[in-house]
C-alpha cells in the first residue's frame, strides 16, 4: 500500500507545524495556568481565554479537519491541540454523524456552530449499572409517547457534559428491546443540554484529576421529553424491526427495510 502523502497533505503538514511552533506549543503551560486560576476562583469548568485564542487563529490559517488522519499525528503532539483545531473528541465524531445523518433544521442548529468551534457536545452511551462499554449492554430507554420521546437513564463518562460550551448531546438508549438481534435493540438521539430532565449530576475524576474544563461527569436523564420530527424529515441507515433517531431537539424514526 502507498502511503506517500499528496502535494496538498505535505502543504497541510507543514503548515500546521508551523502553527503549533508559533501558538499551541508555547500555550501549554498559559493554558493550564488559566485553569488551575479559575480552579482556584471556584470554578475549574469556565473555558479559557487562550483557547478560544488559538482557535479563531486557527480559522484564519485555514486549517481545518479535512484530509484529517495525517495531521493527527501532529496535533496528537500536545494536549491542547486537537481542540485548537477543533479536531477533539467528542465532537469530531459528533460532527461526522450530524453530517450523515442529521436533517436540514439538526445541521442549522447543531453542526454549523460545532463546525465554527462555537459550541461543543457530548456524547452519553456508558452507564454506571452495566458493562456498558459494551453498548449492547445499555439500559436507558427511549420511548414513543405521542408526538414525543421519553427518555430515561444514569449516564457517566459523558464526555463534554460538563463544559459550559456544551449545547447538545448524542443519547444512547434501549428502543426495541425485545429485538432478537442484541445489535438492533439501541439507537441514539440528539437531547439539548437544557432539556427539562437533563441533570448533571457531578464531575467523574481520573486519578484525582476532573479535566476541566472539559471533563465526563455523571448525568441523569429523567422523564426527558423530545418532540419527534416532522413525517418524512428524518433520513438515515433503515433497519428491519428497528428504529434510529436524528432529530432536531430529539427525535426519532422508524424506518423498516
Amino acid at each position: 500500500m502507498d502511503f506517500e502523502h499528496t502535494a496538498r497533505v505535505k502543504d497541510l503538514q507543514a503548515r500546521l507545524s508551523a502553527f503549533m511552533d508559533e501558538h499551541v506549543y508555547p500555550n501549554e503551560a498559559r493554558f493550564f495556568a488559566e485553569v488551575e486560576a479559575n480552579k482556584a476562583q471556584g470554578n475549574g469548568w469556565v473555558p479559557t481565554r487562550v483557547m478560544e485564542e488559538m482557535k479563531a487563529r486557527a480559522r484564519a490559517a485555514g486549517l481545518t479537519n479535512l484530509e484529517y488522519a495525517p495531521l493527527a499525528e501532529l496535533t496528537g503532539r500536545s494536549h491542547i491541540a486537537p481542540e485548537a483545531l477543533n479536531c477533539a473528541a467528542p465532537d469530531t465524531g459528533n460532527m461526522e454523524v450530524l453530517v450523515r445523518y442529521g436533517n436540514d433544521e439538526q445541521k442549522e442548529r447543531w453542526l454549523k456552530p460545532l463546525l465554527a468551534g462555537e459550541i461543543r457536545s457530548g456524547f452519553a452511551m456508558t452507564e454506571p449499572a452495566v458493562a456498558s462499554s459494551d453498548a449492547t449492554n445499555v439500559s436507558a430507554s427511549i420511548v414513543r409517547d405521542g408526538d414525543h420521546y421519553l427518555i430515561n437513564g444514569r449516564k457517566w463518562w459523558t464526555s463534554g457534559a460538563a463544559d459550559p460550551r456544551c449545547k447538545v448531546l448524542i443519547f444512547m438508549g434501549k428502543t426495541d428491546p425485545s429485538n432478537s438481534s442484541v445489535h438492533r435493540q439501541q439507537s441514539m438521539i440528539l437531547v439539548p443540554m437544557d432539556t427539562p430532565g437533563v441533570r448533571v449530576v457531578r464531575s467523574v475524576p481520573v486519578f484525582g484529576c476532573l479535566d476541566e474544563p472539559h471533563g465526563h461527569p455523571e448525568v441523569d436523564f429523567e422523564n426527558v421529553r423530545s418532540k419527534r420530527c416532522a413525517a418524512g424529515r428524518c433520513s438515515g441507515p433503515r433497519s428491519t424491526g428497528s428504529w434510529r433517531s436524528r432529530a432536531s431537539g430529539a427525535s426519532a424514526s422508524r424506518t423498516p427495510a
